[in-house]
């Protein structure tokens, strides 16, 4: 394996240290409140747990069979795996299998609990629209998602916001089935729809803060991909070209695809503070600082 030319992001870093930080915080007060209301926090935890080990374990499969993509041999596709090869061997980690979604609509992934068990994917309508040099820069920016293990820590970040879920889901089917109906337990039933309220607002919480960490884990893998392929102009035109194709899609073609938002170099959907992804403008921004940057020290 050639040896890394990128320097570890310390920023994505410190950014990745103070978010979980502050999950933890918040779910050590909520885990705290649901004790002193007399609530029984083990079965909540063995179920978030269970979803957190599937999610961790199988999300490379689930992410292909969402996608319909396929891995797809050297032999096949040639040219895709010669250019992940190299960027792997630049980024320092083994090479990703390599797979094509049969999706005309241009986009990519990456996916895997680790650098071992990554996998790399493109879709054929990517493939038919972008420029080798374009579809470089692409796969620079999933090899940095790679690299970064984002999908093993948004899948940890994910835990806290899976664990609330279920307790606001729970508490309130309870309040509906009798919580807060009876008189003889009207404090009760009260209680009741309190801990739901409490759950529902750790639950916004915590996704605010774990879309916080993904845009910049997304802002992170284009100035990664940028410094491997030291074309950053590249990763911005696929941006443009990506994201004006995704405009002109119908949204009922799109809407089976918003659950893999997270995982595609450039959402289907923008949704300003709910989203998955920075703006458009902010990533071609950085990547222009880039650009000014190499150029200065070329």
């Amino acid at each position: 394996m050639a040896q890394r030319v990128t320097k570890p992001d310390w920023g994505l870093r410190a950014r990745m240290f103070v978010v979980m930080g502050l999950l933890a915080l918040v779910y050590f007060a909520f885990l705290s409140y649901l004790s002193s209301k007399g609530v029984g926090i083990g079965g909540l935890v063995v179920i978030a747990g269970l979803m957190l080990g599937l999610q961790y374990f199988f999300s490379a499969k689930l992410s292909m069979w969402g996608m319909g993509a396929k891995e797809v041999s050297p032999q096949q596709a040639p040219e895709l795996h010669a250019i992940v090869e190299r960027l792997a061997a630049q980024a320092g980690i083994p090479k990703p299998k390599v797979a094509i979604s049969k999706m005309t609509v241009p986009n990519a992934f990456a996916t895997g609990r680790s650098p071992r068990h990554a996998v790399v994917a493109v879709t054929r309508g990517l493939l038919d629209r972008l420029e080798p040099q374009e579809i470089e820069a692409v796969l620079g920016h999933e090899i940095t998602h790679v690299t970064n293990r984002d999908v093993a820590v948004m899948t940890v970040a994910s835990f806290f916001a899976m664990l609330a879920f279920f307790a606001m889901r729970m508490f309130f089917f309870t309040g509906l089935l009798g919580g807060g109906s009876s008189r003889d337990n009207r404090n009760g039933g009260n209680s009741i729809w309190l801990v739901y309220l409490v759950s529902m607002a750790v639950y916004f919480v915590s996704q605010i803060l774990i879309l916080a960490l993904g845009r910049y884990r997304e802002l992170a893998a284009d100035r990664g991909g940028a410094y491997i392929t030291h074309h950053p102009e590249n990763l911005a035109s696929a941006l443009v070209k990506i994201s004006k194709d995704m405009q002109a899609v119908p949204e009922r073609a799109l809407k089976p695809m918003q659950a893999m938002n997270a995982f595609f170099i450039v959402p289907v959907t923008m949704k300003e503070m709910f989203s998955t992804h920075p703006s458009l403008e902010r990533r071609l921004e950085q990547l222009e600082q880039i650009k000014r940057e190499l150029g200065a020290t070329a």
